[in-house]
């Protein structure tokens, strides 16, 4: 008989993405889907991207270096020069966006049956990774009442074990938006250093701050040189989520020359998707700037809309462009499903993430949903008219 892995069994479904079915019926159906469930701007790609597609040097798409080409690891060198943190060329390995950063950092740093500390919720697609490395994950609970902030750094100090070889954080935060201060990096830090394991931070969208206070990245301590790992990706960065582009930053070279293997093992990141990162790092302009006041400015349109229901929970977000609140209702995924399967106002109805899929512990966020602000103004508008009338006619409502 056919037989499937164990591993194969554990994997866990995307709880963006699991619900695309229900969307497609809908739509089907002739219902209008308002997407608040995925990450995916609507912002256009930097026009030096796009018009530099069509000049594109070659005649052949080639292999690159497995490491990167040299142009785009120095364009990356020179963006976090200018954010004043020392690196150079030689601290970069191109991978395929942030995803396959994290896929080679766990295979690197565990072996099967040690753990990673993460708090949670948290990017729902490290339940997959870690389960693709068979590493376990060992969260640490955050709170909704806290806006997300940084757990005690007692109860990291509680979870370490001999097995223990990373703590994980996301800044800004997916799915909650929460941006960590310097003092809260600095506990970390401590806590890395004496019980001698990484840091690892997922910084992938650091250029999208709300707050006053500069972004501190984990790579700006010296004295974490050996044991700070970032994850980066330009999908959310210059909205290029298709063109799979990333990279591993550390300044740990003994780590870099494993990660060197693992990249050789997959040949090599893609030409076209360095080329096009490359462009958009030596011609940004006002690129960011822009965008920032525009995610600010849908950030506050759907959070002031969503505090204005009865009922809903609303922490507000300091970055990136995602709020994780909590719902009256009995269930979000039911919630989220209804939404898909039995509700319409006027032809229209939203997609929302269930806030379950963001958490590791069993039965944890079973009341919170993440919704992106990545839409225009006035569909995030509609988004929470429509919200607000299916929770007035959902009958699993509890308020």
């Amino acid at each position: 008989m056919l037989v499937l892995s164990n591993k194969s069994q554990n994997m866990p479904a995307s709880p963006i993405r699991k619900l695309v079915p229900y969307a497609d019926a809908a739509k089907q159906r002739g219902t209008k889907v308002y997407h608040l469930n995925i990450g995916q701007p609507d912002i256009e790609s930097p026009k030096a991207v796009l018009e530099g597609l069509k000049n594109f040097p070659s005649n052949i798409i080639s292999y690159t270096h497995s490491e990167g080409t040299l142009e785009y690891r120095e364009a990356l060198a020179s963006y976090y020069n200018n954010r004043g943190i020392d690196v150079t060329s030689s601290d970069f390995i191109a991978t395929l966006g942030g995803s396959e950063a994290l896929l080679f950092i766990f295979g690197i740093i565990a072996n099967p049956g040690d753990e990673v500390i993460i708090p949670e919720p948290f990017y729902a697609n490290y339940n997959g990774f870690t389960c693709e490395n068979d590493v376990n994950i060992v969260p640490v609970p955050s709170s909704i009442e806290n806006n997300f902030g940084l757990p005690p750094v007692e109860e990291f100090a509680k979870k370490i074990t001999d097995k223990t070889r990373a703590i994980l954080i996301c800044n800004p935060g997916n799915p909650t938006g929460y941006v960590y201060s310097k003092e809260e990096l600095e506990q970390l830090r401590d806590i890395v250093l004496e019980h001698d394991i990484y840091l690892i931070a997922d910084e992938v969208y650091a250029e999208y701050l709300y707050t006053e206070e500069p972004f501190t990245s984990i790579l700006s301590f010296p004295e974490l040189k050996n044991h700070a790992i970032v994850i980066d990706s330009e999908s959310k960065r210059f909205s290029l989520c298709g063109a799979r582009s990333g990279a591993i930053v550390t300044r740990n070279q003994d780590f870099m020359g494993v990660a060197m293997r693992f990249a050789q093992a997959r040949l090599s990141p893609v030409e076209l998707s360095q080329y096009m990162a490359t462009l958009a790092h030596n011609n940004v302009g006002n690129y960011f700037e822009d965008c920032r006041a525009e995610y600010l400015k849908r950030r506050d349109v759907l959070v002031n809309g969503l505090k204005e229901i009865p009922g809903v929970i609303v922490p507000n977000p300091k970055g990136a462009f995602y709020c994780m609140i909590q719902l009256p209702v009995d269930n979000a995924e039911k919630f989220a499903i209804w939404l898909l399967e039995s509700f319409n106002s006027n032809g229209e109805t939203v997609m929302l993430a269930p806030g379950a899929g963001f958490y590791s512990t069993p039965n944890a966020g079973v009341q919170e949903v993440r919704l992106a602000y990545v839409l225009k103004t006035e569909d995030l508008v509609r988004s929470v008219e429509i919200l607000k009338e299916a929770l007035e006619q959902y009958p699993g409502t509890t308020r």
